[in-house]
């Protein structure tokens, strides 16, 4: 049987935080920081033991073993369907802040128009076991990024699939030291799956840049700049990465999108970043998770505002007898008759 051992590369020493397992053990890199069988640096070195077929021995498998498949019965037995759920959409990603812009819109969707595709910008865009290497071990992190708008660069970024709207927080635009003068207003109005509503200051469309050191690329990206408070300063949603035909990806921590020239960007997620928000959002009352628009109901309602998704208050046991104060030990404690 062959050494591993004298294959495996031993990782140099680093103060960057592998993981946030505390607990856990990994023999690889002699640190407490996640499992040994999560260790994505050990696992890509033996993917590279695997290709140069050092491990052959390890994949040798039986001679006649198939995998078993279905029958017959099982694939064309269906799943009853009782209804179906769709998604919120609307505002500027449903054709306008309107109702008659939505209506517009979905007659739009409903007619084939053929389109000159810019081939340029039809790129594929795909993630690799290498785009792992510089991966820290996470628990469901989400992509948060940063970008240059308005002269200034702006931190956490987070890239939101599940938003219809790019969102900037009022306090990124008071930092960003923009002049309200523009803004611009805003008819429609911003729910959440809870109907709960803040405030909607205006929109306005600053040029931003998207760059990983070596290509950039540059797009107005357009605002909705909300009074509301958040762990992050910008929600990316849907309408800026179509218009990037940027892709994103939990898994490998990255965004990717092409420049002008055909090249490709690849962005990393800012893990540490990504991290704090997270913990940060899960401390705050009024954290924004998910964002939708609409336009405004028939009646004239003008109310305007962007959701919250709130954790629910821990509810602590209270007692079912009446209590007293006693000291013990020069402290007092509370306990029932």
């Amino acid at each position: 049987m062959p050494n591993i051992a004298e294959r495996l590369r031993t990782p140099p020493k680093s103060d960057k935080k592998l993981g946030p397992h505390k607990e856990a053990w990994c023999e690889f890199h002699k640190v407490f920081s996640h499992p040994i069988s999560n260790c994505l640096a050990l696992g890509h070195q033996l993917d590279e033991l695997v290709k140069s077929g050092f491990l052959n021995d390890y994949l040798a498998e039986p001679e006649g073993t198939e995998t078993p498949t279905a029958s017959g019965e099982d694939q064309g037995h269906e799943m009853p369907v009782h209804g179906e759920i769709h998604t919120i959409s609307g505002g500027f990603s449903g054709g306008g802040s309107t109702a008659s812009q939505h209506k517009r819109y979905a007659r739009s969707v409903m007619s084939v128009e053929v389109q000159a595709v810019n081939d340029v910008l039809d790129v594929d865009l795909t993630f690799t076991k290498a785009d792992l290497r510089d991966i820290v071990p996470h628990d469901n992190e989400p992509v948060v990024i940063y970008v240059v708008t308005a002269g200034r660069k702006v931190h956490r970024v987070l890239v939101n699939q599940g938003s219809s709207a790019d969102v900037m927080f009022c306090s990124t635009f008071n930092k960003l030291q923009l002049s309200p003068d523009q803004l611009r207003p805003y008819t429609g109005c911003l729910y959440g799956f809870a109907g709960d509503q803040v405030k909607v200051q205006g929109h306005l469309e600053p040029r931003t840049t998207f760059t990983d050191g070596f290509a950039s690329r540059t797009e107005n990206i357009r605002y909705l700049v909300v009074n509301a408070s958040s762990a992050y300063n910008v929600l990316l949603g849907r309408p800026a990465l179509n218009r990037l035909r940027a892709v994103a990806s939990t898994r490998h921590m990255k965004m990717k999108l092409p420049d002008l020239s055909g090249k490709v960007i690849t962005i990393n997620s800012d893990q540490q970043e990504a991290n704090k928000c997270y913990e940060n959002s899960l401390k705050t009352k009024r954290g924004v998770f998910m964002v939708t628009e609409r336009p405004p109901s028939r009646d004239g309602d003008a109310r305007t505002g962007i959701s919250r998704v709130e954790s629910a208050r821990e509810r602590r046991p209270e007692p079912a007898e009446d209590i007293v104060e006693t000291q013990i030990g020069g402290r007092t404690f509370k306990l029932g008759k």
